[in-house]
This record gives structure tokens, C-alpha cells and sequence, in this order.
């Protein structure tokens, strides 16, 4: 049994050295039996740039040399203020005034929802604590975002407090519009991923329109969880900036770094900014690693390479190849349906029935694709195709040679 204790997996379970990774490179994963398999995840969505960027880890190395540590706890220092510069600019100066730096997308989410309630605080508004997210959502398993997770992971277990968390269809905005008829004086925020993260499931515009409405009417913030789709995953640089309205806060995780070091980003609004500078508030969260100058010298990387035009040419591209793909496998009856957007996609897997694949069958479709050559991600009812922004025809070929392989064989088992 591995001494290390493997996330989201059995606690007995063993991998074999097929499954041991030991070094990554571009889009390929190295594992301990000499095999190498191409990645079709992005890592686990952050690693869109490949692995092993040169830029970014020599940025790194270069920070850890000039300062290998330096704290954001009532100070501030250059490289954070660099990087949050960087960030604003990217993601509009017109819509975003300060960051908030985080560790991960589950704890910039637990931030998210305690400055959520606090600012309706500072305005006058403490009844407001009440935080909506969507059935389906994934926002990360810290205490608040794993309460906030609109998906069932077993939160009962962990006694965590849903009181003051509610959750609304974002396929009906009937829904939301109910809930604000019932408890609309008590709602501090409401938490949008503009494609859900387990199923891949796009928010449709009617609902986003309905919350942007409802945020000018009653005075909640809407935030937008990007920790996902940040960073060209589903098209453009962030899904929420071709949203009608900004919003109040864009939480970025994952891509920020290209998965170089933990991290996160809150990018806070004008309003937000506004309620808490007014009254010289101060805002009671704070991580000793996050910020830190090796971070800040990422985050500066990776937005170096986001500013150059055929990088975000290229996650169009990458990302009408995974749709051909995708679609290819619907078409000749291996898959039943495909969600998603940009280079996201979920792919719903066939039965041999035409049905769709059993959800205890996932793992054994992920692993002979895995057996197959290539590392796909395992959906509610399929696979979840994720590629790193560097993928070319034949590196779309290589995936679906091996997608096809390997639903062969699981087809066989079955027989």
C-alpha cells in the first residue's frame, strides 16, 4: 500500500507502477514501468501551457532565488502587487480593483463566501448571509466551498453547516426567482461556474441573465467560479467576460500557474472594494503561502503567455478539435452525447445497448483508455476530455485511437 493517502480514491487502494507517474513533459506523463501516456485532462484542468514550461519554471527559480519567501499578512510586497496588476489587466480594469491571494480554488472559495457576507455587513445588510451555488456545481471540499458543492459528495458525513447555503437549478430560473420570493432578504451571493464542473453542463444564458437582474434589484454579489474555465478553457480569456455584466468577483485557481504551485486568485469589484475601503474594514482571512513571490512570479508568467495573440488562437483551435472528436465518437455510436464548451467537454459513453454506460463502469472505460495510451478523466457518465492548449492533429489522433481502443475492450469484457 502507497504511504501517500491518493485524493477522491478508496483508502486500500494500490496502484501498480503503470500507475505511478514519475515525470511529465508537454503533454505526456512518464510512469514508473517505462510507459508514457498522452494527457488528455490538462493535468487536472491546470496545465493548459503543457508541462515543464520553460518560461514559467525558470520564473519560479529566479523568485525562489530573489526571495524565497514573503508574507501577506498586514504588508505587501512587489511580486504580489505585479501579479495582481497583471491579473486586473487581463481581466479588465474596468471590472476588477483589487486580489485577494489564495492557496486553492476550495479555499478562495471558502474566502469568497465569508468577504460575501461581510460586505453586506459593511453595508448595513447583516441579515444577508445566505450563499446560493448550482445543483451540479463543484466549488472544492474546504469546510464552506465543500458545503457550497452543489454535487453529492457526501457532505452529511462531514457535518458541515448548510444552513446558510441554498441551491437553485441553473437550468430554470424559476427556481432562483422562487427562492429570492421566499428568502431574497437574506441572500449575500450567488455562486456561478459558467460550465458546471462535474458535468460539464454550460450555464444557459436565460439564467444568467435572470441572476444579473436579480443582483441589480436586491444587492447580492454574483460571483463567478472560473477556477475551471478560466484562461481560454471554454473560448474566450474568462467565460464571465462575455456575461452581459461583470461580476462582482472572478475566483481563478488551477491554469493561474499552470499548475506550477498552489494557488488562487479572488479579483474583487469596484462595489465590493468600495464597501469595505469606505468604512476602513478589515477583511479577516489570510494564508501564510499564498501570494508568496515564487507565486507571483508564476502568475506573471503564465499571463505573459495569455497576452500573446496565438495562444488564445490556439485554445480555439484545440478547442474545435476536441468537439470533432467528441462528436466523431457520437456519430459512429461510442458516445450518446457531448456537453460542454471550448476544449471542456464532457462525453456521455455507450452501452452496447445504445444506452448510457452504467456510472460503475466509468472507471473500467478511464483505465483501458489508460491501458490504451491516453489519460482521459472520468465524468458522471463518460469521459471528460480537457487537452493542453499545445495539441496538434496528431496528438488528436494519437487520443482517439486510443478513446477507441480502449471502449473496445471494455465493450469485449462485457460480452
Amino acid at each position: 500500500m502507497t504511504p501517500v493517502w491518493s485524493a477522491m480514491s478508496p483508502a486500500d487502494r494500490a496502484f501498480a507502477p503503470d500507475r505511478v507517474a514519475v515525470s511529465a513533459r508537454g503533454h505526456r506523463v512518464r510512469f514508473a514501468d517505462g510507459s508514457d501516456r498522452l494527457c488528455a485532462t490538462s493535468g487536472l484542468w491546470n496545465v493548459p501551457l503543457g508541462y515543464g514550461h520553460p518560461g514559467i519554471a525558470e520564473a519560479v527559480a529566479g523568485a525562489l532565488h530573489e526571495a524565497s519567501y514573503l508574507t501577506l499578512f498586514r504588508g505587501v510586497h512587489r511580486p504580489a502587487r505585479e501579479a495582481a496588476a497583471a491579473l486586473i489587466d487581463l481581466a479588465g480594469a474596468d471590472r476588477y480593483r483589487r486580489v485577494i491571494f489564495s492557496t486553492s480554488g476550495g479555499a478562495a472559495n471558502d474566502a469568497v463566501m465569508k468577504l460575501a457576507r461581510q460586505f453586506q455587513i459593511e453595508r448595513g445588510e447583516p441579515a444577508r448571509t445566505l450563499v446560493v451555488g448550482l445543483r451540479g456545481s463543484y466549488h472544492g471540499t474546504m469546510y464552506g466551498s465543500h458545503a457550497l458543492s452543489g454535487d453529492a459528495l457526501g457532505q452529511g458525513a462531514y457535518a458541515l453547516d448548510r444552513r446558510a447555503v441554498r441551491h437553485v437549478d441553473a437550468t430554470d430560473p424559476g427556481e432562483l426567482t422562487a427562492l429570492l420570493r421566499r428568502e431574497g432578504a437574506r441572500m449575500a451571493a450567488i455562486v456561478i461556474e459558467p460550465v458546471l464542473g462535474t458535468g460539464a453542463h454550460p450555464v444557459a444564458e436565460a439564467f444568467l441573465e435572470a441572476a444579473l437582474d436579480a443582483r441589480d434589484e436586491h444587492g447580492f454579489l454574483v460571483v463567478a467560479d472560473e477556477v475551471a474555465t478560466g484562461f481560454g478553457r471554454t473560448g474566450p480569456l474568462f467565460a464571465s467576460g462575455e456575461w452581459s455584466r461583470p461580476p462582482d468577483l472572478l475566483v481563478l485557481s488551477k491554469a493561474l500557474t499552470n499548475g506550477a504551485l498552489g494557488a488562487a486568485a479572488v479579483l474583487v469589484g469596484p462595489r465590493v472594494v468600495s464597501a469595505f475601503a469606505d468604512r476602513r474594514a478589515t477583511f479577516v482571512h489570510g494564508e501564510t503561502q499564498a501570494g508568496t513571490p515564487a507565486v507571483a512570479a508564476a502568475i506573471l508568467a503564465v499571463a505573459d503567455e495569455f497576452r500573446r495573440p496565438e495562444i488564445l488562437s490556439a485554445t480555439n483551435r484545440v478547442g474545435l478539435g476536441a468537439r470533432a472528436l467528441a462528436d466523431a465518437l457520437v456519430r459512429d455510436g461510442l458516445a450518446v452525447e457531448v456537453r460542454g464548451r471550448g476544449a471542456f467537454l464532457a462525453v456521455a459513453l455507450a452501452d452496447s445497448d445504445d444506452a448510457r454506460l452504467s456510472p460503475e463502469r466509468i472507471p473500467d472505460a478511464v483505465a483501458a483508455i489508460a491501458a490504451a495510451g491516453a489519460i482521459v478523466h472520468p465524468g458522471v457518465d463518460g469521459i471528460q476530455l480537457i487537452p493542453g492548449y499545445g495539441y496538434d492533429d496528431a496528438a488528436f489522433a494519437e487520443l482517439d485511437a486510443a478513446i477507441r481502443a480502449g471502449l473496445t475492450r471494455v465493450t469485449e469484457a462485457a460480452a
